[in-house]
């Protein structure tokens, strides 16, 4: 087993779109009640600073796996995307230095239902983070063929093309990217 950790520096802004369950006010119509709620969006530590989930960062490693596609060499037609699935475990949330009040946000013209390409449209606040965030996050890796420059490479590739968070690249948005810098590996 080793254990890599590595600084991500947002290349874009960041987007979170966390479904809530903050209930109405009597008589709040829907608008009053998104720029009420708005912030409610983030992912947040109970000390208020916002952080990205440890599964998004697992997703983005599994999916790089998928994207790329690479063959193992020596190993047939086999791919390292099942070595990505059960070999890499991220347990620790990946905590941004910012606090949940000084997140600023933007207004989308959106589907109400969610569904692109829906009929109804309705405008909604969501929270962005300017680029240059910054976070730590480590990677505990059980797979022995995962070697640190492998894990760097995909983890790398996977802030690029996979992204994280509400509109990244992964769906066809612009919002989640990052670069990676290798802390330590051991």
């Amino acid at each position: 087993m080793k254990t890599a950790r590595y600084k991500l520096i947002g290349a874009t802004p960041l987007s979170q779109g966390r479904p809530h369950t903050t209930p109405k006010l009597e008589r709040e119509s829907f608008d009053a009640y998104d720029k009420r709620t708005w912030r409610e969006r983030l992912n947040v530590t109970e000390l208020g600073y916002v952080f990205i989930p440890q599964m998004a960062i697992k997703d983005a490693l599994t999916q790089i796996s998928r994207y790329l596609g690479e063959k193992i060499p020596g190993k047939g037609n086999a791919t390292y995307t099942k070595h990505f699935e059960a070999g890499v475990i991220v347990l620790e949330r990946i905590v941004l230095s910012i606090k949940k009040d000084k997140v600023e946000y933007e207004d989308l013209f959106v589907p109400a239902d969610g569904e692109h390409g829906s009929g109804k449209r309705v405008w909604k606040r969501f929270p962005i983070i300017p680029s240059g965030w910054e976070a730590n996050a480590e990677i505990i890796i059980l797979d022995e063929i995962i070697d640190e420059k492998l894990l760097t490479r995909y983890f790398d590739a996977a802030g690029k093309f996979i992204g994280v968070g509400r509109f990244r690249p992964q769906r066809g948005g612009f919002y989640g990217r990052f670069g990676v810098d290798l802390i330590s590996f051991e």
